[in-house]
């Protein structure tokens, strides 16, 4: 079992950024693949990027990419979404995930067996 904290969550100005944190505990000596997730209101949850357990691989979605960097600190079991130029459609509830894993990165929702609570991420115009 892995449990998941997301935080860094908050309300920021178009144009501003922010940074996530996704802490695991519990289970962290296996190998696991992070994702991060986001869901607006009214919408399905939506892959944003993801990282495998070596780091040596790292997809964004195309609405993402160039603008948000993932990293992981395995020191501390955390992995980080750096969010900048951020416009008002990147308002969602962003979640991590993770899951057993080598070297894939994963961008399916199914594909993902831990989730954390999601944190409020509010772009204003």
């Amino acid at each position: 079992q892995v449990q998941l904290v997301e935080s860094g969550g908050g309300l920021v100005q178009a144009g501003g950024s922010l940074r996530l944190s996704c802490a695991a505990s519990g289970r962290t000596d296996s190998r696991y693949a992070m994702g991060w997730f986001r869901q607006a209101p009214g919408k399905e949850r939506e892959f944003v990027g993801g990282i495998s357990w070596s780091g040596d691989n790292i997809y964004y979605s195309d609405s993402v990419k160039g603008r948000f960097t993932i990293s992981r600190d395995y020191a501390k079991n955390t992995v980080y979404l750096q969010m900048n130029s951020l416009k008002p459609e990147d308002t969602a509830v962003y979640y991590c995930a993770a899951t057993y894993s080598s070297g894939r990165v994963y961008e399916r929702v199914y594909e993902y067996g831990y989730w954390g609570q999601g944190t409020q991420v509010t772009v204003s115009s």
